[in-house]
């Protein structure tokens, strides 16, 4: 009989401490879309990729070029001379994927530069989601603009506006995305 009401105990512990958590939600693509910071970082970093991406173009285009001067000119080349041309037009495809890997890879400079540029602005984020979860006492705030599936949420667990206000953005307030402005 002890067992039995120490079992019965303990589930209904359990369900009054699930029914007491509080969820929401923020939409982090909308919040970062409307943070000024964030916009501008995100041009900064597509005007180095273009840049970038258009010094890597270069090197291909005179590998090509390389390349195409030494089939028309293989004819009358030594077998010396075509290994040595050969030889050439490795090293600088080699060259350029190494180019392509410092820019461009996991560990790269636009990684890095990402990095520099986007995480303390993401950091800032974080800390208001924080503090709008600890001021709504919610248990979980999930992110929908993330891998989770959200199938439906109400909006009315919607806090992107108060992780905006709680960075110092003027939002409308009325329930509808707007572009927001440093207060």
């Amino acid at each position: 009989m002890k067992k039995l009401i120490l079992i019965v105990g303990i589930v209904l512990a359990t369900n009054v401490v699930t029914f007491a958590q509080k969820f929401a939600y923020v939409d982090t693509e909308y919040i970062l879309g409307q943070i000024p910071e964030y916009k501008a970082a995100q041009a900064d970093l597509d005007k180095i990729s273009v840049q970038w991406q258009k010094e890597i173009e270069a090197k291909y285009a005179e590998i090509d070029k390389m390349y195409k001067a030494y089939q028309a000119e293989q004819i009358l080349l030594t077998e010396d001379m075509k290994k040595k041309r050969e030889g050439d037009i490795v090293a600088k495809e080699k060259e350029a994927k190494e180019l392509q890997k410092l820019r461009f890879g996991v560990d790269g400079e636009l990684f890095k530069k990402r990095q520099e540029l986007v995480k303390p602005i993401q950091d800032k984020v974080y800390s208001a989601v924080k503090a709008v979860a600890d001021k709504g006492t919610y248990s979980i705030i999930f992110d929908k603009s993330s891998d989770l599936t959200m199938l439906y949420a109400s909006s009315k667990l919607d806090k992107s506006e108060e992780v905006l206000k709680q960075m110092g953005y003027a939002t409308t307030g009325t329930g509808t995305k707007t572009t927001g402005t440093k207060k």
